[in-house]
């Protein structure tokens, strides 16, 4: 018998399978543009993690500690192997069978996927180490099925990695692959033409946000205010060491600003790693009391504190335009980055931001300085930030585009006769 997960829900139709993060809301966000699209898409997972359980794509979960619920047609454990949990037999049938076959690899079972169920489109969800692994894939099992669609992330993904020995070749033999890529700055496309990519590779949807875009009017309505009229609240979303940003000179910009900026309440996201937590625990008493450390926690509650919020502080060595600030804009939260070469074309200091360099305490200390205490500035800001939000990054323009793109590869022949997609599925 058929299992629910295997049915498609749209026969005839495109079948897009993403591979990328489970775990990661840019993930389920970029997905969710095709809700109600009437393709037929699921995500093979490249983590150890699982979705939320109520989204509702279905997922190849690939940790072997993970057991996807029988009652479940959004699920399937690729690794588990089944037996009925009623027959003592079938127990022990099975735990004979762990013990005698090796489970497949990863790539073996991405590959089983692709083979089995024949995606028209097949979408990795940025260069490192997705698509780098993909192309493995590919190359070991001799995949040719399904239109490859790479996701170029901002930050270290080509800007930083593509000067790194170890990358180079694996970028070089993705992007040369691959019949598409989507990139979220002008400056990844740039520097894709520069390597060599044919301009037929570049996705016609030019700059487009990893996650999808933001909820413009959606959110705007939540506004508690202007930033002047709301709390004294600083969210820090990026409260890490990675290549990407540095934390350490953030944590000597607030001693340096917190006699300007006091009282205030600061929320610092991402507090997991034990040299930050480290580091913090040196701030004096009186900082460490006005801070919240949180985890990595669901969008949604980002977004709330973006909603409470007077500043969204993210000074950053690279980046591509960072969803962050778009959804702190979106949010009416004034937003504090560096000067960038993906931001300082878009956005002016002081009329959309106070751009502050991510390795001096003393610029950060300053832009914090001004933006907790100038209301003008930021009730203004906000305004201004709003439209371009509007402009850049509003998922309602974004998700019929991408929509379409997906009907235009996955039927390439009645797009270039403009045959429309209820005729092209018949």
């Amino acid at each position: 018998m058929t299992r629910p997960f295997e049915i498609d829900p749209h026969p005839g139709r495109p079948k897009i399978l993403f591979v990328g993060s489970s775990a990661s809301t840019h993930t389920h966000s970029w997905i969710d543009l095709l809700e109600n699209a009437e393709m037929n898409v699921r995500l093979f997972s490249n983590d150890d993690a699982s979705p939320p359980p109520e989204w509702n794509v279905k997922t190849y979960l690939t940790n072997p500690g993970d057991i996807a619920p029988k009652s479940s047609p959004h699920r399937r454990s690729y690794f588990m192997l089944s037996a009925s949990k009623k027959s003592l037999v079938g127990m022990a049938f099975r735990a004979f069978r762990l013990l005698k076959f090796k489970r497949p690899s990863w790539g073996q079972a991405l590959a089983n996927v692709v083979r089995s169920w024949k995606p028209d489109i097949i979408h990795t969800l940025g260069l490192s180490p997705t698509s780098y692994e993909f192309f493995k894939v590919r190359q070991q099992f001799n995949l040719n099925a399904g239109k490859w669609i790479v996701q170029v992330r901002g930050g270290p993904d080509l800007d930083l990695n593509q000067h790194i020995p170890l990358h180079q070749p694996l970028i070089r033999d993705v992007i040369m692959s691959c019949d598409q890529l989507i990139a979220d700055s002008e400056q990844n496309y740039d520097l894709l033409r520069q390597l060599g990519v044919p301009a037929e590779r570049l996705s016609p949807l030019g700059v487009v946000p990893g996650s999808g875009g933001i909820d413009v009017a959606g959110l705007s309505r939540q506004w508690s205010g202007l930033p002047s009229q709301r709390s004294r609240i600083i969210v820090w979303p990026k409260t890490y060491e990675a290549p990407s940003s540095k934390a350490l000179p953030v944590f000597e910009a607030l001693r340096l600003a917190w006699p300007r900026i006091r009282p205030c309440r600061i929320y610092m996201l991402w507090v997991v790693q034990p040299e930050i937590q480290a580091w913090f625990a040196k701030l004096p008493a009186e900082i460490r009391d006005s801070c919240t450390l949180l985890d990595r926690i669901p969008r949604a509650e980002t977004l709330d504190l973006f909603l409470k919020a007077r500043v969204m502080l993210a000074p950053s060595l690279t980046d591509g335009i960072p969803n962050s600030m778009l959804e702190a804009m979106a949010c009416g939260a004034f937003p504090i980055v560096s000067p960038i070469d993906t931001l300082r074309p878009l956005i002016k200091s002081p009329d959309n931001t106070i751009f502050a360099r991510n390795l001096y305490p003393e610029e950060i200390a300053a832009a914090l300085d001004r933006a907790m205490n100038d209301d003008e500035l930021v009730d203004a800001g906000a305004q201004r930030n709003l439209e371009f939000v509007g402009r850049q990054s509003n998922r309602d323009t974004i998700r019929p585009r991408v929509i379409q793109y997906y009907e235009d590869l996955a039927n390439p022949k009645m797009a270039a006769l403009g045959i429309p997609k209820e005729k092209a599925a018949a």
